[in-house]
């Protein structure tokens, strides 16, 4: 069964290279330029020559504040990307996955975590356009062809991530500001691979929440990896808008691992866990 990977340099690819070729799993990973998934032509051109029984849609455009201002190309990627990927699946016979994201939510729920039952109402362009995505695949694909999972905070091998900005912050820092009052889960790319891998292998289809267990405000995220990496800083905890960035975030966007869980039998960790046996693996 050969596995199509959009999008060749992301964390999320990284993790999936490393998983398909321990499981011997034949795959091709894709750069933009190699399958820019807002050029349909270019697309159809990748799935005649590859052919592949499955598409794992790692790429994104995923700078929240530039999609305020780049829509259009927000837009392109995250809304009219995964609408081609699923004409294509469907046409091909191959299984689709693609990703969103926790700001499809607007941040106002006042009990418990989010599930896949709750109403998104994104709060920004970038949510916006990730909504569209959801929406336009999953009308698309029948017959059982999809899988759409809901991730947030995602870290792993890569400069896009928040350890990566903080570890690059106390470089420069003593007193770091940080938003308190700014939650949701930070969760692994390797461990988003072993439960697509996963739910794949047992023929699992439709919308899930992806996510680590438990969650975290930026503020305590921040103090978590400096304690895990052994830095010693004052960090200190703000409000979200003391940076007045151009794009609103919701103040509580934390996502219900439960369905997928369950479905699978599995005991995801939390995500204090996870951020230790990846600081370990970066630590040889």
């Amino acid at each position: 069964m050969k596995y199509l990977i959009i999008g060749k340099s992301g964390q999320l690819t990284k993790a999936f290279q490393q998983l398909l070729a321990e499981k011997e799993e034949p795959f091709i990973a894709l750069s933009h330029e190699e399958a820019d998934v807002s050029n349909y032509a270019q697309l159809k051109n990748v799935f005649e020559q590859y052919k592949p029984d499955f598409v794992l849609n790692c790429s994104a455009y995923n700078n929240v504040d530039k999609a305020e201002m780049e829509y259009e190309e927000a837009f392109k990627i995250n809304s009219i990307g995964p609408y081609n990927l699923a004409l294509l699946s469907q046409e091909y016979g191959a299984f689709l996955v693609h990703y969103s994201t926790d700001y499809v939510f607007d941040g106002t729920k006042t009990e418990g975590l989010y599930t896949e039952e709750d109403k998104p109402n994104p709060l920004n362009k970038y949510g916006l356009s990730k909504r569209v995505g959801e929406r336009l695949s999953l009308e698309l694909c029948t017959n059982k062809s999809m899988l759409l999972f809901r991730t947030s905070w995602v870290f792993g091998e890569g400069t896009q991530n928040f350890i990566h900005k903080v570890l690059g912050w106390v470089k420069n820092e003593d007193v770091l500001k940080i938003s308190a009052d700014e939650v949701s889960v930070p969760t692994c790319s390797t461990r988003i691979a072993l439960v697509t891998y996963e739910a794949i292998r047992q023929g699992v289809s439709g919308l899930y929440h992806l996510v680590s267990s438990g969650y975290a405000s930026r503020y305590e995220w921040a103090k978590a990896i400096l304690n895990v990496y052994g830095i010693n800083r004052v960090v200190i905890p703000v409000p979200a808008d003391t940076f007045e960035l151009p794009a609103k975030r919701p103040s509580f966007s934390a996502m219900s691992n439960e369905k997928i869980n369950h479905l699978l039998n599995l005991d995801i960790p939390n995500w204090m866990e996870e951020l230790s046996t990846f600081a370990r693996s970066k630590n040889g």
